[in-house]
């Protein structure tokens, strides 16, 4: 008698000597379609072939459609749901306490440009070290659908009416308020949105990524700036992108066109291959005039718009301890007596 076995399918590990069912979430629960879900597949993509050990990374979200998604990706990582567009100082305060892992936002529009405005500003202009990706679909979409603050003027939604406001540009704020990293992507691009996310999760610096998500519900008319018709028909592409890791050779088929490499500062690259435009992704000023035109144009610039890889992080400026914060025994966070009465004695 003999012993017969059936061989499962074979497992694909990456070396961290996970496979990519280990990098997945729960079952999704947004709308068939929603190109949220599609962003979340992304994520997984990305962290799996860059090899990040899931407990690593912390996730963080506020409210909305958006903020829901992180539970669609990463089970094994640490995350935190916070409150209505408050999710930059519950970042900014955990990756402060624990330098040593990798933080990953997830927001929206509503979440990042109405409410979070404020709190989005600061965290830009601070270059906390983390990745903040917008999914951007022009709707309030857990409320039934009213206009966002990036919903584009003139727009006609059921129930809603016409929107009467001029709209905000996430990219645009994001240089303005002196972000080291900005990029825009569409969701029905997922390649492009693969390698921007790993780009960013390289990044030392806050990396903004903001993705047009479309809203298959409420927002998804053919003519409207947030749908999947008119993402695809007024996509342009500022270069084709690829990620290199440091451990990796790099090859660049240089015949093809011009390339512009950045170097990140953990050592791995950015290969940008450039196409019709020529174009600078570390020039601001170009970056500034490119979106004007794009605005202008009523053209959907997806890319790497702009990176800055030499400015330090919030966590290089206070230059923190090796142990992190929240592993600092008690007698390493607080003073002696004697220093206490010493910093006394010289007030009173």
């Amino acid at each position: 008698m003999t012993n017969q076995t059936t061989a499962g399918p074979r497992l694909h590990l990456n070396l961290a000597g996970l496979s990519k069912t280990d990098y997945r979430g729960n079952p999704s629960t947004l709308c068939q379609g929603c190109g949220h879900n599609s962003i979340a597949s992304q994520i997984i993509s990305a962290c799996y072939e860059l090899n990040i050990v899931p407990e690593d990374l912390v996730k963080f979200s506020g409210i909305g459609c958006s903020s829901k998604s992180p539970t669609y990706f990463l089970n094994r990582s640490f995350g935190f749901n916070g409150l209505h567009g408050r999710m930059p100082s519950l970042a900014t305060g955990a990756l402060f306490a624990d330098h040593t892992v990798k933080g990953l936002g997830v927001s929206g529009d509503g979440d990042t440009a109405s409410i979070g405005m404020g709190q989005f500003k600061h965290i830009l202009r601070r270059n906390m070290r983390m990745v903040y990706i917008v999914e951007n679909n022009g709707v309030y979409g857990l409320t039934k659908g009213q206009f966002s603050a990036t919903a584009e003027i003139g727009l006609q939604l059921k129930g809603q009416g016409t929107n009467p406001y001029m709209p905000v540009d996430i990219a645009w704020e994001a240089l303005v308020g002196r972000a080291s990293f900005v990029a825009r992507s569409f969701a029905g691009d997922p390649k492009q949105v693969k390698e921007l996310i790993k780009a960013a999760l390289s990044h030392n610096g806050v990396a903004l990524l903001d993705i047009i998500s479309p809203c298959v519900t409420f927002n998804n008319r053919d003519d409207a700036v947030h749908s999947y018709a008119w993402g695809k028909e007024h996509e342009v592409a500022l270069h084709e992108l690829s990620y290199v890791p440091p451990a990796e050779e790099i090859m660049v088929d240089y015949d093809e066109g011009e390339v512009t490499e950045v170097t990140m500062h953990d050592g791995s690259k950015i290969i940008l291959k450039k196409l019709d435009q020529s174009y600078d992704p570390t020039d601001r000023a170009q970056a500034m005039r490119m979106l004007e035109e794009a605005n202008a144009n009523n053209w959907l610039v997806t890319g790497l718009i702009y990176i800055d890889p030499t400015r330090p992080s919030m966590l290089d400026i206070y230059n923190l301890t090796d142990t992190p914060l929240n592993r600092l025994p008690e007698e390493k966070l607080r003073p002696p007596r004697e220093t206490l009465e010493a910093i006394n004695n010289l007030m009173f």
